[in-house]
This record gives structure tokens, C-alpha cells and sequence, in this order.
């Protein structure tokens, strides 16, 4: 009788079609399949090609197997460029594969070449979708799950900070939510990303508006001079200003409802919800219509209407933060 404490380790999938454009996920995916086929072959060879440099002779070739009985992954990179005859023999030998190899195809989904995805989905392909990441609650939703991924957790305000110093490339928020979570012990809040972040985090334009929209007037200063001290571009920071303008706005028109709910409606992550519905109640709305009116003339002056665009950023600061809290 085999020993009680023995797993039984899955048999990886033969053909594996990893679907979208965005890298860093379509890396892991195929990284993932490799890590699945070394627990059962630690020895598997891994070979990645671009598929259109093939010929149909060079896949069959690839996808023969070894006299020696070894173990291989073979990655088929942008394989939605491949032409009708290559692509028919990816899908005939993806009918029947040797024992021992392992095919993964990265397509980039959409139209292009879609009979190739449909057919290896027919086939009986494993399918991991990498949709690009565009939207700001998706991005949200991924440092969240970044930050699950390496043993920690991470606050939606904290998420927020992260977002406005960091950026939008995957690459660099996985690093930094990963380094985060190392440094802070697995909790990472929003003094936390401030703290490690600091130079990007308080020179954004988002953090200038965010201390502009709170009222906090030296706060607001000090961030937009550091801004402008690290060249943030002018019409950045008075399109941020607009933005956050415009969230007070939309936010406090929705009333005070439950923020997951509102999410979809008003098209923004309950994080950002929650926070504007404790900044509005500060917000009358002849304050927001005086704010409305410098955010549009510092928009105007950026783009050229005034000489001295730094000026005019700090009179739009100074004015928004004194037409807080009129009613």
C-alpha cells in the first residue's frame, strides 16, 4: 500500500493557448506551465520561438519526440501572425501530441487570426485569458491581488497612493506592491507607500489635488512645488485638478450610497468612492462651482493663455483651497 502522506501529481495538459496582449501576465502563464511540467520533469527542456519564423517541417520537428524519451515545453510566441499553412499544421499536431511534450501558444486574441485561438480552443486547450489591463479598477484589482500573491494585503487608500506614484506599468506595481509587503511585514497601508514612495508619491499631480480638495492649503503648495521642482508637466497637474474636481462632483450628485455598488455607475473603484464622499461633505455647491471655474481657467493657462503657467497653477491652488467649505 502506497505511503499515506504521497500526493498524486497532475499530469500536465498537453496544449495550453494562452490568450491577450498584456506581458507581464502572459509571462506568468507560460512560466506557470513550465513550473507544472518541471514538479513531473525537472529536466524538461523549455524552447520558446516565435512561431511565423517556422516552417510546418520546423513544428513537426519541434514537436517529435526524443529518442531519449526527455520532456520538452515548446512556447509558440505571437502566433496570431502566422499564415493559413503553419497555422493548419499547429492545429494538426495540437490534435496529437507525443507523449512527453508540451505545447503552449500565445496568441494575442481579437480578430486577427481567430480561427487559430477557436480551433485550439476546439482541440481541447487549457485557456488562460491576459486581457490588457486598462482601467483604473482593474489596476486597483491587481495590485490587491499582487499584494495576496506574495503573503500580504494592502488598504484601498494605500492602493490609491500606489497607483498616483507608481503608475500604470504592471511590471513596475508588482515590484513595488512585492517590495512593499516585504518591507512593511505583509500590511501595507497608505503612510506606508508614502514613506517608501515618497519623492513620486508627493510630487504627482494627483497628490497635489488630493491635498487641494481636502483643504489643506500649505500641504497643496508644498506638493505642487515639488512637482514642478521634479518637472511634472503643467497641464498634468491641472488635468488632475479637473479630475478630482469632477469625481467630487459626480460622487456627491450619487448621494451616499454603499461605494461596491456605485462603482459601476459612476465608472471608478470603491476606494476612490469612499474617499470622495468624506472629501464632498466639505464641498458646497457654490464651492464647487467656484472651483470648477479656476480648475477651467488654469486649464486654459497651461495650455498657453497665461505667461507664466507655474503662477497660475499656484493661483488656481490658492483659490480652490479658499472656496472650500462655503455653502
Amino acid at each position: 500500500m502506497p505511503c499515506a502522506s504521497m500526493e498524486r501529481v497532475a499530469t500536465p495538459a498537453p496544449l495550453h493557448l494562452v490568450l491577450g496582449e498584456e506581458e507581464l501576465l502572459v509571462e506568468r502563464a507560460v512560466e506557470q506551465v513550465v513550473a507544472q511540467v518541471r514538479v513531473t520533469d525537472p529536466a524538461a527542456e523549455v524552447r520558446r520561438v516565435r512561431a511565423a519564423e517556422l516552417t510546418p517541417a520546423d513544428l513537426a520537428e519541434s514537436l517529435s519526440p526524443s529518442l531519449f524519451a526527455e520532456g520538452r515545453v515548446l512556447v509558440l510566441l505571437a502566433a496570431h501572425e502566422v499564415g493559413k499553412d503553419l497555422g493548419a499544421a499547429i492545429v494538426a499536431q495540437a490534435a496529437d501530441p507525443a507523449e512527453g511534450i508540451v505545447l503552449v501558444v500565445v496568441h494575442a486574441g481579437g480578430a486577427r487570426n481567430k480561427a487559430l485561438a477557436d480551433a485550439l480552443r476546439k482541440a481541447g486547450a487549457s485557456v488562460t485569458t491576459c486581457n490588457k489591463i486598462t482601467r483604473m479598477d482593474e489596476r486597483s484589482d491587481f495590485v490587491r491581488a499582487e499584494a495576496r500573491r506574495v503573503g500580504g494585503k494592502i488598504t484601498g487608500d494605500a492602493i490609491g497612493v500606489l497607483l498616483e506614484a507608481v503608475g500604470s506599468d504592471l511590471r513596475e506595481l508588482a515590484a513595488a506592491t512585492s517590495q512593499l509587503v516585504a518591507d512593511t511585514g505583509g500590511t501595507v497601508d497608505d503612510r506606508a507607500v508614502r514613506r517608501y514612495h515618497r519623492g513620486r508619491a508627493e510630487s504627482s499631480g494627483f497628490a497635489v489635488a488630493d491635498r487641494v480638495v481636502a483643504g489643506e492649503r500649505a500641504a497643496a503648495l508644498e506638493a505642487l512645488r515639488w512637482a514642478q521642482l521634479l518637472g511634472v508637466p503643467s497641464v498634468l497637474i491641472a488635468d488632475a485638478l479637473a479630475d478630482a474636481l469632477r469625481t467630487l462632483a459626480k460622487v456627491g450628485s450619487a448621494g451616499r450610497g454603499d461605494p461596491n455598488r456605485l462603482a459601476g455607475t459612476l465608472g471608478m473603484p470603491p476606494w476612490k468612492i469612499r474617499k470622495a464622499q468624506q472629501q464632498v461633505r466639505a464641498w458646497g455647491p457654490e464651492a464647487l462651482a467656484e472651483a470648477f471655474d479656476a480648475a477651467a481657467e488654469v486649464n486654459a493657462d497651461v495650455k498657453g493663455a497665461a505667461a507664466d503657467a507655474d503662477y497660475a497653477l499656484e493661483r488656481a491652488v490658492l483659490r480652490i483651497c479658499a472656496a472650500r467649505g462655503r455653502r
